[in-house]
C-alpha cells in the first residue's frame, strides 16, 4: 500500500506507519501554531487577567498571514488529532479489557498531564504573567497559579479531554457488548458526506450557544466550549471506523490515497471558503449571528475536507525510509508536552528585538521545535519516564 510500511511487531497489528508519520507532523502544525500566536494581528494582551490575553506573549509585531495561517489550523487540526486517537481505541479494548486499558491510559496520559500542569504550564505562562504587569516571582506565581488560580493548562488541555473520553470508551465497553467489528467495506465519498453533516451537528450549536472563543475549566482541565461535541464526533468517528480492526484502516486509506488529489483540491477550496467566510458576511451586511453561522458552516466542510486530504497525502508520498518523519513521530508526544514554554520564553525575548514578525515567527518555531524535540529525545532515554513517552 502506498505510503504505509509493515508494522514491526512491538506495533499493533494493523498500524499503519503513514499515519503516525502523519500525527508527528501534525504535532509540528501544533508548535507552528503557537510559535506565531504571537505576531498575529489581532493579539492583545489582557493586564487584568492575563490569561485571557490572545497568546501568552503578545509582541508589537503582526503579519496577517499569520492569521489566516491561525485560523487554517485551528480549523481542523485539533479534531484530526482527536480522531487518530479514536482509531485503535476498540484494538486498545479487545487486547486489554476495560480495566486494563483504562489503567493504561492513566499512566499514559494522566500522569504526563498532571506533571505538565504542576510544571511545565506555570513555567510558559510565567512571561505571560509579567508581560501583563505581575509582580516578579516565580515562587508566589506557582503557588497563586495552584491554588486560587487562574490556572491555564496550556496544550495539555487535548490530553485530560482525550483521557475522559478513552474512560467513557472503557465505561460503555465495560456496562455493554464489546465494540462489533465493521462488516462493510468503508466508502470515502459516503463517510465524508456524513462526517461533514455530523461535524456541522455536533459544532455549530455550540458554536452559536456560547460562542469561538469561551472555554470552560475545572482548575486545569480545560476545553473551549464551542468545540465539546466536535472533539467528542471525531474521537467517535475515529473509534467507529476502527472498530473494523488494522485491516479496515488500510483498506480505508487504500481508498482514500488513490484519490489524493480530489481531496487535496477540496480541501484547498474549502480552505479558501473558509479564509474568505467572515469577509463575506460582511459584505453580505449579516448581522453577527448570521456571520457566525456562516463561518461554523464552512468550517465544518473545511474540518472534514482536511482530516480526508492530509491522511491521503501521507498515505500517498510518506512511505519508504523517511527518518526524521519517524524521529518526530517517536517524539512527538513529548514534544507537544515540552514545545510551549520554549516557545513563550522564546517570544519574550524576541519583544525587545527590532525585527519583523516573519522573522520573529520563524525562529520562535524553529527554537521551539528543536528544543523540544532534543528535550523529547534526551528524556525517552530515562527508562521511567520515557515508558509514558514514546509514541
Amino acid at each position: 500500500m502506498p505510503g504505509t510500511a509493515r508494522p514491526s511487531p512491538a506495533e499493533p497489528a494493523g498500524r499503519l506507519v503513514a499515519l503516525d508519520r502523519m500525527r508527528g507532523f501534525l504535532v509540528g502544525l501544533v508548535v507552528l501554531h503557537h510559535a506565531v500566536l504571537a505576531y498575529c494581528t489581532f493579539g492583545h494582551v489582557d493586564r487584568v487577567h492575563y490569561a485571557l490575553s490572545t497568546a501568552p506573549i503578545v509582541d508589537s509585531a503582526r503579519w496577517i498571514g499569520f492569521d489566516y495561517l491561525v485560523m487554517l489550523n485551528d480549523g481542523f487540526f485539533m479534531p484530526l488529532l482527536f480522531g487518530l486517537s479514536g482509531l485503535f481505541v476498540r484494538d486498545g479494548l479487545a487486547r486489554r479489557g476495560a480495566k486494563a486499558y483504562l489503567r493504561a491510559r492513566l499512566s499514559r496520559l494522566g500522569l504526563p498531564f498532571c506533571a505538565a500542569v504542576l510544571t511545565l504550564m506555570p513555567l510558559a505562562y510565567y512571561p505571560s504573567f509579567l508581560q501583563a504587569g505581575g509582580a516578579p516571582g516565580f515562587s508566589d506565581f506557582w503557588l497563586a497559579t495552584v491554588t486560587t488560580g487562574p490556572w491555564p493548562s496550556g496544550p495539555p488541555w487535548f490530553i485530560g479531554v482525550l483521557l475522559l473520553f478513552d474512560a467513557g470508551a472503557a465505561l460503555m465497553v465495560a456496562r455493554g457488548p464489546a465494540l462489533p467489528r465493521a462488516a462493510d467495506p468503508w466508502r470515502p465519498g459516503r463517510c465524508f458526506a456524513v462526517l461533514v453533516a455530523v461535524t456541522a451537528a455536533a459544532f455549530l450549536p455550540f458554536l452559536l450557544a456560547v460562542g469561538p472563543v469561551r472555554w470552560f475549566a475545572i482548575g486545569p482541565l480545560a476545553v473551549q466550549g464551542s468545540r465539546i461535541g466536535l472533539y467528542a464526533a471525531y474521537f467517535a468517528a475515529g473509534a467507529w471506523l476502527g472498530r473494523g480492526g488494522g485491516a479496515a484502516v488500510a483498506g480505508f486509506g487504500r481508498a482514500l490515497a488513490r484519490r489524493c488529489g480530489l481531496w487535496v483540491a477540496l480541501a484547498v477550496a474549502a480552505g479558501a471558503a473558509f479564509l474568505a467566510a467572515p469577509q463575506l458576511g460582511r459584505a453580505l451586511h449579516l448581522p453577527g449571528f448570521a456571520t457566525l453561522a456562516l463561518v461554523g458552516a464552512v468550517q465544518a466542510v473545511f474540518c472534514t475536507a482536511a482530516s480526508f486530504a492530509l491522511p491521503a497525502v501521507f498515505l500517498r508520498v510518506a512511505g519508504g525510509r523517511r527518518p526524521a518523519l519517524d524521529s518526530l513521530a517517536a517524539n512527538g508526544f513529548a514534544i507537544y508536552l515540552l514545545h510551549y514554554p520554549v516557545a513563550t520564553w522564546v517570544q519574550a525575548g524576541l519583544l525587545r528585538l527590532t525585527a519583523g514578525a516573519v522573522a520573529k515567527g520563524c525562529a520562535a518555531f524553529a527554537v521551539a521545535l528543536a528544543g523540544s524535540w532534543v528535550a523529547a529525545a534526551a528524556l525517552r532515554r530515562l527508562l521511567l519516564v520515557g515508558r509514558r513517552l514514546v509514541k
